[in-house]
């Protein structure tokens, strides 16, 4: 059997600045996000109701605590405790292929405040005073990683299993002035991932990958409080990966050719997307909260926040109009805390504007800035049934400016009086449709409506030169009010079909053989 290796350390300090060692690392700054997502919540203090109930995604709990709650629903999001994690995904790889996988986590480490009694004793309290400063008991974490470096061919023959847990450890640091002493504390995390791979192709050349990450732990009763099944859990738990002669296929949007495969993937508590630069392949990160392919920290963010779907310029905002004594709670409950706020307060006016906003890929790449965009596309010279693309006489020509440039960036647009050609027929405010939503993008209100007649209230022109169409009910109520205050819904135009029967005559739902039939594709959706 095929001998793999396994290198625990502990994980780098989060930063924006990719380092050298590996292609992981150059994926850092989203694995560090991961990481700490929810690790403290904005006001960033001990006493906020939000900082209470810490630890939201990825939580890897001991088997018999988790599973004495119920069980756990399976699912790609890991909003829920449970003790495992797994993540297949599909590759394809050259002989002789190297497997490099990195699984990631906090452990829990609680920081306690002990003030001397005299005669070398202490006692355990919530707070402490000492050289200026206070200090709060409070629960902080300690990163981790292990490196898991084995040849795919070894894989393929059985199952390979690494312990990923990490030691439990008692440290303590005097406070100025003898007054007390700081009492870190974290327990032991077991914990092991095991590694296995498959054949899926004749070829040879692809491959399944399945890493399943488990609690292993039994030394937290079934009926324990949370805090305490937290001290023994893995924490936003997360995993790379990668390889040396691997490419990975997008578990969102695979080609063809593996579609089928990577439908039958199996993924609990954890989804895998392609990670690194756009248009890359050899790796890939398998992450609690889902992501799209490679995601990236927008390059004018300063730093963490901590914050779910952080929106760095109303946060910056609202830490600095903390008060004093807000700000000094907020140092004292955790070190990172008092990063984020020197971070604020330090902050220069020209890196705080770009927080404002940035727009990105309005004009085509490397055009000159303030250059005129063309129209998204040629118009084809006829009608082209069936696929909603428009024709020259039925839609007008976007203006040669682009909307955000002064000069006539919507001249020749009207969305009460244009036009769309679906199917061969101009479509624009008074026509009759029925509702046909189908492939990627629709979501579950829309599936609802298949089938439904509307009538077409406007031709709207997107600034990405897409059109949509602007609807309402025709058998709603309240379809005359939602038009009167402008409430409409929308939809592309491959996603309705022209009618010309009068709504007197159309039952609700119109059932054909290509998917209008509502029951039909809410079922299939």
């Amino acid at each position: 059997m095929e001998r793999g290796a396994s290198v625990s350390h502990p994980a780098p300090t989060p930063g924006r600045a990719p380092h050298a060692r590996s292609a992981f690392d150059q994926a850092c700054a989203v694995a560090d996000a991961v990481l700490y997502e929810g690790y403290l919540l904005y006001p960033y203090r001990r006493s906020s109701p939000k900082n209470r109930v810490r630890w939201q995604f990825g939580i890897l709990a001991p088997r018999a605590w988790a599973e004495a709650r119920g069980p756990v629903a399976p699912g790609v999001s890991g909003s829920v405790e449970t003790w495992q994690q797994q993540t297949e995904c599909v590759l394809r790889a050259e002989p002789g292929a190297v497997v490099r996988v990195r699984v990631r986590y906090l452990q829990v480490r609680h920081r306690g405040v002990e003030r001397q009694t005299g005669e070398g004793r202490y006692e355990p309290v919530e707070s402490l005073s000492a050289g200026g400063e206070v200090h709060l008991a409070f629960d902080e974490a300690v990163p981790r990683e292990h490196d898991l470096v084995v040849p795919l061919a070894g894989l393929v023959s059985g199952e390979r299993e690494f312990p990923v847990g990490a030691p439990g450890g008692l440290v303590t640091d005097d406070l100025p002035g003898g007054v007390g002493r700081l009492v870190r504390r974290c327990h032991p995390v077991e914990a092991r991932t095991t590694l296995h791979a498959q054949r899926i192709d004749d070829s040879g050349s692809l491959y399944r990958l399945r890493v399943r990450t488990e609690n292993t732990g039994r030394s937290t009763a079934p009926g324990a409080g949370r805090d305490e099944a937290l001290r023994h859990a893995l924490v936003a738990a997360h995993t790379f990966l990668g390889g040396d002669g691997v490419r990975f296929f997008s578990a969102i949007d695979p080609p063809d050719e593996v579609a089928a495969h990577v439908r039958d993937s199996v993924n609990l508590h954890t989804f895998p997307v392609l990670a690194g630069a756009e248009g890359s392949d050899g790796l890939a990160l398998s992450a609690p909260i889902i992501l799209p392919d490679h995601p990236q920290v927008a390059p004018e963010s300063p730093g963490d926040l901590h914050d779910a779907a952080e929106i760095d310029e109303i946060l910056t905002l609202r830490t600095l109009l903390l008060t004093d004594d807000e700000k000094r709670e907020a140092r004292a409950t955790d070190p990172r805390a008092a990063h984020i706020l020197d971070r604020v307060e330090t902050m220069p006016p020209e890196v705080f504007a770009r927080l404002h906003g940035a727009i990105r890929s309005l004009a085509p790449a490397g055009a000159p800035a303030g250059a005129p965009v063309s129209a998204p596309g040629p118009v084809p010279d006829g009608p082209q049934p069936g696929d909603g693309t428009a024709h020259e006489e039925a839609v007008p020509r976007r203006a040669s400016v682009a909307w955000w440039q002064e000069g006539g960036g919507d001249e020749g647009l009207s969305p009460a009086t244009d036009s769309v050609l679906v199917d061969g027929v101009a479509l624009a405010g008074g026509s009759r449709v029925l509702l046909c939503p189908r492939g990627r993008g629709a979501d579950a209100q829309d599936m609802f409506l298949a089938g439904r007649s509307a009538r077409v209230a406007a031709v709207h022109h997107d600034v990405d030169g897409s059109v949509h169409l602007a609807v309402t009910l025709e058998d709603d109520p309240a379809a005359e009010l939602h038009s009167w205050y402008g409430r409409y819904l929308y939809f592309r135009p491959d996603e309705v079909r022209p009618s010309a029967v009068e709504p007197n005559e159309r039952p609700a739902r119109v059932p054909d053989e290509e998917g209008c039939d509502g029951r039909h594709r809410v079922a299939e959706a």
